[in-house]
C-alpha cells in the first residue's frame, strides 16, 4: 500500500562530462540522512561507471533497485520512453519519498523535463500527477570555464567528442539555459577574482537561476530539494539571449563590472549571403553566446538561424517566414501578434534580422559596423540576389566555426 499519495518530487541534475554531478549527488545522500530517495543514473557509454561509484559510497544498491541504471544512450532522446518505463515501475511500488535523476554529460535538460512535467507519447506511463519536477540542477565545472574564459570560450571536457549533430559547448548552453540552481562546481581550484567574472558571465546567460559556488560538489541539500523553485514556462523563457529579445540591455552593474555585454541587432534589409557568413565564421573571441534569426538575400523561401554556444557556431534555414504563409495563416499569426503589424513590410513582410550577441571584453562598436557593411546596400537592393553564391544550401544549420583542440 502506498505511504503517501501526494506526487513524488524529482530533482534533475545536468552537467558536463567531469563536472561533478556524481560528486554532488553522494554529497547528498550522504548528509541527508532522512532521504529516502530513488537514485536514476544515465551514462552514454556501455558501462554506467557514475551509478558505479554511487552504489560504492552510498547505502543504496542497484539489487535493490534503489539505484536504476540507463547506459548507452541519452534520456533526453533515445532511452526518454525507457526511463518512464524504469520511474512508473518504481511508482507502482511506492517505497521511496523522492526521485533523484542524474543525466549524461551530453543530455539536453529540456526533453527530459519535459518528460516528467508532460509525459511522452511514445511511452505508457504518464508521470503527470504520479511525479512533480522540483528542481533542474546544472552543474558547471568552474576550472574547465575559467581555463576557456580567457578566449571567451564555454568548454567542457578536452577528451569528449561530438554526439551526433550537437558538440559539447552546445550541450553545456543548453544547460546553463535552462536550470533553476547553477552550481559552479570546483571553486578551490579558480581564484576568487576569476569566480566572480565567471558568475558575471553565468548571470547574464541565466538571470533567473541561483548561482551556487561548491568545492567537491558539496551543496546545502535544502538548496536543491524540496525548493518547488521549477516552473517550466518560467524556465522556458530564463536564457539571457531570450530576455535580451523580449526586453533589451538591462544587466545588473555586477555584470557591466565585469566587462560582460550584450547587444541586439536588428536590420529589415537582407544580409549578404557571402559577407554574413564569413562574419560569423569570425566572431570576436569574446562572444560566447549569439542566437536568433537573419535574412539572407536570395532565400526570402526560409528564416535563417544563428546558434553560437562556445567556439561552436551553427548558421542555416531553421524556420519560417509568417509572410511566406497562405493568406489565412499569415491573418491568423497577425491577430494573435498583433505587435507583427508594426513591423510589417508591404513587399517583404516580417522577413528580417534580430540577433543577440552576450560575451565579455570585445569591441561592440566594431562588431556593430561588421554587422552593417554585412547588410546589403542600395545599389545591391535592386541587384538579382539569385545570382549570389549560397552557403546556407543544406536543410539544416550547419557549422561555420569550430575551433581545434
Amino acid at each position: 500500500m502506498p505511504f503517501n499519495d501526494d506526487p513524488i518530487p524529482v530533482t534533475i541534475l545536468s552537467g558536463s562530462l567531469g563536472a561533478g554531478k556524481t560528486t554532488t549527488l553522494n554529497h547528498i545522500l550522504s548528509s541527508e540522512q532522512e532521504l529516502n530517495a530513488a537514485i536514476l543514473v544515465n551514462d552514454m557509454g556501455e558501462v554506467n561507471v557514475d551509478a558505479d561509484l554511487v552504489e560504492r559510497e552510498s547505502d543504496l544498491t542497484q539489487n535493490d533497485d534503489e539505484i536504476i541504471e540507463m547506459s548507452n544512450g541519452c534520456i533526453c532522446c533515445r532511452l526518454r520512453g525507457d526511463m518512464l518505463d524504469e520511474v512508473g515501475r518504481l511508482a507502482e511500488e511506492r517505497d521511496f519519498e523522492y526521485l533523484l535523476v542524474e543525466s549524461s554529460g551530453i543530455s539536453e535538460p529540456i526533453p527530459v523535463a519535459q518528460t516528467f512535467a508532460r509525459g511522452f507519447e511514445d511511452a505508457e506511463f504518464d508521470p503527470t500527477g504520479v511525479y512533480e519536477l522540483d528542481t533542474m540542477v546544472s552543474v558547471v565545472d568552474a576550472h574547465s570555464f575559467w581555463q576557456g574564459s580567457d578566449a571567451g570560450q564555454v568548454l567542457t571536457d578536452d577528451e569528449m567528442e561530438p554526439q551526433g549533430n550537437r558538440v559539447p559547448e552546445e550541450a553545456l548552453m543548453d544547460q546553463i539555459e535552462f536550470c533553476d540552481v547553477l552550481l559552479l562546481n570546483k571553486c578551490d581550484l579558480v581564484p576568487d577574482d576569476e569566480l566572480e567574472e565567471m558568475e558575471a558571465v553565468l548571470k547574464t546567460l541565466q538571470p533567473r537561476a541561483e548561482i551556487i559556488r561548491t568545492e567537491h560538489g558539496a551543496v546545502d541539500p535544502g538548496e536543491i530539494l524540496n525548493t518547488g523553485r521549477f516552473d517550466f514556462e518560467a524556465a522556458s523563457q530564463s536564457a539571457g539571449w531570450k530576455r535580451e529579445l523580449q526586453h533589451g540591455h538591462h544587466h545588473e552593474s555586477a555584470a557591466d563590472e565585469h566587462g560582460v555585454t550584450s547587444f541586439v541587432f536588428d536590420a529589415d534589409r537582407p544580409f549578404h549571403p557571402e559577407r554574413i557568413a564569413t562574419l560569423f565564421a569570425d566572431l570576436p573571441d569574446g562572444i560566447v553566446r549569439a542566437k536568433g534569426f537573419f535574412w539572407s538575400a536570395g532565400r526570402e523561401d526560409v528564416a535563417m538561424g544563428l546558434d553560437k554556444a562556445g567556439q561552436s557556431v551553427r548558421a542555416g534555414p531553421n524556420g519560417t517566414w509568417i509572410a511566406t504563409l497562405p493568406k489565412a495563416q499569415q491573418e491568423k499569426y497577425l491577430a494573435a501578434r498583433p505587435g507583427l503589424k508594426d513591423d510589417w513590410d508591404d513587399q517583404w513582410g516580417d522577413r528580417g534580422s534580430e540577433l543577440v550577441f552576450i560575451g565579455r571584453e570585445f569591441d561592440q562598436e566594431t562588431l556593430i559596423k561588421r554587422l552593417e557593411n554585412c547588410v546589403l546596400s542600395d545599389a545591391e537592393m535592386e541587384e538579382d540576389w539569385n545570382e549570389y553564391p549560397d552557403p546556407f544550401t543544406a536543410d539544416e544549420q550547419r557549422e561555420l566555426a569550430l575551433a581545434d583542440d
